[in-house]
């Protein structure tokens, strides 16, 4: 067991985290390591059967068993709504929320919602989860909320074309939808200030996961050389979820397991704000 899981697993015993898209890749790492730290974990997950197959793959890899499924499918804000009520119904406390789930879609594809997928699924629907769950995140702090992003030099937010009906292409798609998330974060932490509930950021890496499982023989074969296992990848998720030394760190984004600066198409204020005004919009959350 790594040495910053050693000397903070005690003080988060018995405690209940959240992962979306915990049944595969740096999900279910992630959601294996914090079972063997002694979380109660859920994740989410869209369909029953591959879910519940999941959690108890999860059971048999940690040798824990408060492991479950809560079903959710995050292209649905109905869902997303749904998923949330039944949870605040079963527990009463959450002191981790792992904003984890992506997609990687080849083409494009619209949400019953009538928003493009991947911006969805990535984006909108973790700002409004995050909401939904905050009363209760509050209610057991100090807790955390982590969202997985990636590398995001180069990315932009098109104001003018936030459901890529232009040109799509995956990687256009993908990169803004996880901007977002690094945009939400720095939002979030700022309004959070005095409520013990922190928001953090990350780059997981490149892992070897199911997500390219649309994208072509070549792409799938450059990634495999290139990519960590996602056990690898789950670090700073785990990291970030039970370390000390970052109690009370918010609105930073980490690789690594390390703070690092971000670039300024992350920092403009008035993009972050801009972004965080259209997604109360798109979701409303209240």
């Amino acid at each position: 067991m790594d040495s910053y899981n050693e000397k903070n697993i005690n003080s988060f015993m018995k405690k209940t985290v959240l992962i979306t898209g915990g049944n595969s890749g740096i999900g279910k790492a992630t959601a294996i390591g914090l079972a063997r730290a002694g979380y109660e974990v859920v994740i989410a997950y869209r369909d029953r059967q591959r879910g519940l197959a999941a959690v108890e793959e999860i059971k048999k890899a940690s040798g824990h068993h408060q492991v479950e499924l809560l079903e959710m499918d995050l292209s649905s804000f109905k869902s997303v709504r749904s998923a949330a009520d039944r949870f605040k119904q079963d527990h009463p406390q959450l002191h981790v929320l792992i904003n984890n789930a992506a997609v990687f879609l080849k083409n494009r594809e619209e949400t019953e919602d009538g928003f493009e997928k991947t911006f969805q699924t990535n984006y909108l629907s973790h700002f409004l989860l995050t909401h939904l769950l905050l009363p209760t995140l509050k209610a057991s702090a100090p807790s955390r909320i982590i969202n997985v992003a990636t590398k995001h030099f180069g990315i932009k937010i098109n104001f003018d074309d936030l459901q890529t009906t232009k040109n799509y292409s995956y990687m256009k798609a993908v990169g803004p939808s996880k901007l977002g998330l690094i945009m939400f974060t720095k939002a979030l932490a700022k309004q959070l200030e005095g409520t013990k509930v922190t928001v953090n950021s990350l780059h997981p890496g490149l892992a070897q996961t199911n997500l390219l499982h649309q994208m072509s023989a070549p792409v799938k074969f450059v990634f495999k050389l290139i990519s960590a296992s996602p056990e690898k990848s789950a670090e700073t998720s785990i990291y970030l979820a039970t370390a000390t030394e970052v109690e009370g760190i918010s609105g930073q984004y980490f690789e690594n397991k390390k703070a690092v600066k971000t670039g300024s198409n992350a920092n403009s204020e008035e993009a972050i704000n801009r972004l965080w005004d259209l997604s109360v919009e798109m979701t409303k959350p209240s």
